[in-house]
């Protein structure tokens, strides 16, 4: 198999994006950047602890740029060195320095939850805000949890979204019972600082999880620093109070999000695409979609820690649950025209509030493409489609972006608008696909 070329360049007169179709199968090895929920948990879990902790390996994008400059704003120190991916936290020990803090998350949805279970630790007053798409995320049933386990805490308009305003002076902590259907981050803010309430933290979901993965990667990394959550008979996760963090190196795996896009891109194109490192992301839920593709008749080799992916003639359809890794729904939806049989996606109603409708955008950009496709309340039924060129819309959402540049590999005529919204998460997607050839 030979070499592809792959032109992709953006027109900065317009400001887009212009994906050109690859020459040939390509044979690429690619990094991607480190996770994005794990820097972010690893950066409060550093804030938390005593010591310092040194995170390498870490993601440097917008949404973990603005959790560590809340950080700094609150008072920690936080070195920062982009260059080698490392960020140095002086941890602590769950107290906050600043006694008022004024914090801008943008649409960052971990610095968001995060932080918000975060500042009630502390002696002051706070706020939160964001950009006005994070002013319609919800944010209210932790916020009502919050106020069951003491905290005085407040939506600032009445909304249940941010801004949040917090008056702080510890959290007394207790039991509370939680409805994470929104989203899992609500529970996996409550539970990394529940070791630091006066009573310790026991909460008990009242229905299903937001993708529950995350929830495990929570409680690992927890006790990777050092604090131990136990789950009792009926349910309910318990955190004993006066365990403490420990400030520790920690190595951050690779992003199986964004690693994603660049399997998929092997999975259409034929070609064969090789991560370095993906495999140490066991952590991760959406490390799945290599099963997915697996099931979709892709070819899986796996060489120590790095993971590879040849795609076939023609993609099998399927019909998945994608609960437990809804941000590949984007991804998956973007290559599923190509597949023999329709593509169902079910049980993925909650990613319609994070940083836009993710469902109802999918089904737009896919009819733009020119696939038939039918969305439901949770989910989206795609069909075998021949698709053209489109102007893609992606609402400031850097997994819309990023996956709806794919079906460019193979289609000509596919550009990409406001491709910078990216620097969410992946800042140099674009080098990278454009340099996926060569690697």
């Amino acid at each position: 198999m030979g070499q592809a070329e792959v032109a992709v360049g953006r027109d900065e007169k317009d400001g887009v994006y212009v994906v050109r179709p690859l020459t040939a199968p390509p044979r690429a090895t690619v990094s991607v950047p480190g996770s994005k929920s794990q820097t972010n948990r690893a950066l409060l879990l550093a804030a938390l602890a005593e010591g310092r902790s040194t995170l390498r390996g870490a993601l440097f994008s917008d949404d973990s740029r603005v959790f560590a400059d809340s950080l700094r704003r609150l008072g920690f120190e936080v070195a920062e060195d982009a260059a080698a991916r490392v960020i140095d936290v002086a941890g602590q020990g769950g107290r906050i320095p600043a006694s008022q803090a004024d914090l801008s998350v943008g649409n960052a949805g971990t610095a968001a939850r995060f932080l918000t279970a975060f500042l009630p630790l502390g002696q002051g007053t706070y706020s939160l805000d964001g950009t006005p798409r994070m002013r319609q995320r919800p944010i209210g049933e932790l916020l009502a949890a919050l106020r069951s386990l003491g905290a005085d805490v407040e939506s600032m308009h009445g909304d249940g979204c941010p801004p949040v305003r917090v008056r702080a002076s510890g959290l007394p902590g207790g039991e509370v019972t939680l409805d994470a259907s929104r989203s899992g981050q609500f529970l996996s803010a409550l539970l990394m600082v529940g070791a630091y309430a006066a009573r310790g933290l026991a909460v008990r979901p009242s229905g299903p999880i937001a993708s529950p993965p995350y929830i495990d990667m929570t409680l690992t990394m927890m006790a990777q620093w050092g604090v131990v959550a136990s789950r009792s008979e009926d349910g309910a996760y318990m955190v004993r109070a006066g365990q403490r963090y420990q400030g520790r190196v920690y190595e951050v795996p690779p992003d199986a999000s964004g690693a994603s896009y660049f399997l998929a891109a092997a999975a259409i194109t034929g070609g064969t695409v090789r991560v370095r490192n993906l495999a140490l992301a066991t952590d991760q839920g959406d490390l799945g979609f290599v099963e997915v593709l697996e099931r979709m008749g892709c070819a899986v080799t796996r060489a120590g820690a790095d993971i590879e992916v040849t795609g076939p003639e023609r993609l099998h359809g399927i019909d998945i649950d994608l609960h437990g890794m809804s941000d590949l729904t984007m991804t998956l939806a973007a290559i599923a025209p190509f597949a023999e049989s329709p593509v169902i996606i079910r049980n993925v109603a909650h990613i319609r509030e994070q940083e836009c409708d993710r469902l109802a955008a999918s089904a737009a950009e896919l009819r733009r493409l020119g696939a038939e496709v039918e969305e439901w309340v949770d989910g989206l039924a795609i069909q075998p489609s021949t698709l053209h060129g489109a102007s893609i819309h992606t609402y400031d959402d850097h997994r819309m972006a990023m996956a709806f540049a794919l079906p460019g590999l193979v289609v000509p005529g596919v550009v990409i608008e406001n491709p910078a919204c990216v620097a969410k998460t992946f800042p140099d997607y674009f080098a990278c696909l454009e340099a996926l050839s060569r690697r």
